[in-house]
């Protein structure tokens, strides 16, 4: 079964939910700006990632804007950001066993269900 990381407002998380029921793909979505991640559950999709937390940030945000904008940030610090405000967190995220991707572009879920 496939996590997905969503964010119901936002177009391409909206398509890749709508790709993996096109491919009748059960998923559990997690609507992660109602239950937001603890700073261990970041911790663990980033491993899954490979990425730092700096490199799932969402710039165009107001709240980068406002408060995180040309600030250097430490790994701890932006995990906290993020724990804080999940609407920095880019999305959609898909995880598979111990594997997670972004969805951008959505086509990229097809790739990973391989």
């Amino acid at each position: 079964m496939l996590k997905v990381y969503h964010n119901t407002r936002c177009s391409k998380s909206r398509e890749v939910c709508s790709i993996l029921e096109t491919k009748k793909v059960k998923v559990e979505v997690v609507e992660y700006l109602k239950t937001p991640l603890t700073q261990k559950e970041i911790k663990e999709l980033l491993q899954m990632l490979g990425l730092k937390a700096e490199e799932i940030v969402r710039r165009g945000e107001p709240i980068y804007k406002e408060q995180f904008a040309n600030k250097k940030l430490t790994e701890a610090q932006w995990i906290k950001a993020l724990a804080e405000n999940p609407i920095l967190i880019e999305r959609p995220i898909i995880v598979k066993g111990n594997r997670a991707i972004i969805g951008r572009p959505p086509e990229r879920v097809l790739e990973f269900l391989k």
